[in-house]
């Protein structure tokens, strides 16, 4: 499961080299490989892909602190990150890490708040708290804010896939009393899938609602669909049992 492609390998390994042995490696060429691990990562949930990862997107955000995108990117890094630790049971990491998240995508928004993306983020990570903490205390805590951070994101941009997709998952977490609406959650994965239909993850998302609902045809289409654009894909693959 957490094997990585001989192709994949390779083109993680050169873009690793060409930093390596450059004398003078261009901030481009540095973010592109770090974003290649972090693909890679994302798609294995690797905790040691993802922590090289977030290394190199680290030392980006240390020189380059007034670039938003760079603190975007290393929060996305350990919100993976929160992922993989969280599937071998290592909640003590997964918890470090997504604390890690917040603060870099909170320093991300004090660079540039007006980031849909980057709010939609925020409002995921705070959901992930909830999971983490004792609901009736975490739940009073973080739910306003998630609801008033994808409230940003899409008064920042209406169209925005992931402010979608963020907001499905805010209605499919939430108990009915607060909010919790599944038809609602179907409803915004399925307009993030349209205005993003590559995101193998979104597509993951509407079948769990859709499992949730009870559609299992309709879950096991978008499950195939997620692993069509990503055969790869531990979190598809996971969905698909």
């Amino acid at each position: 499961m957490r094997r990585t492609s001989a192709t994949a390998l390779c083109s993680v390994v050169l873009s690793l080299a060409s930093i390596g042995t450059a004398q003078s490696t261009s901030p481009s060429t540095e973010v592109a490989a770090a974003l290649n691990l972090l693909e890679e990562g994302r798609t294995l949930l690797d905790d040691k892909l993802l922590s090289q990862a977030r290394d190199m997107l680290t030392r980006l955000a240390q020189q380059h602190p007034d670039n938003a995108t760079n603190f975007f990117q290393l929060a996305r890094a350990d919100r993976y990150r929160v992922e993989a630790y969280s599937i071998h049971g290592d909640d003590k990491n997964a918890e470090r890490a997504l604390d890690e998240a917040v603060a870099n995508i909170q320093q991300s928004l004090k660079v540039n708040e007006k980031s849909a993306e980057a709010h939609s983020l925020l409002a995921d990570l705070y959901g992930r708290k909830i999971s983490f903490g004792i609901a009736i205390f975490a739940g009073p805590k973080y739910g306003p804010k998630i609801q008033a951070e994808n409230q940003r994101a899409l008064e920042l941009d209406p169209n925005h896939a992931a402010a979608f997709a963020s907001r499905g998952r805010q209605f499919l977490e939430s108990p009915k009393i607060f909010g919790g609406d599944i038809d609602k959650a179907v409803a915004d994965f399925r307009k993030a899938t349209q205005l993003d239909p590559k995101s193998d993850e979104t597509f993951v998302w509407l079948a769990i609602a859709l499992r949730k609902k009870g559609d299992n045809t309709g879950a096991d289409a978008a499950v195939r669909e997620a692993l069509r654009l990503n055969p790869r894909s531990v979190f598809a693959n996971h969905a698909k049992k």
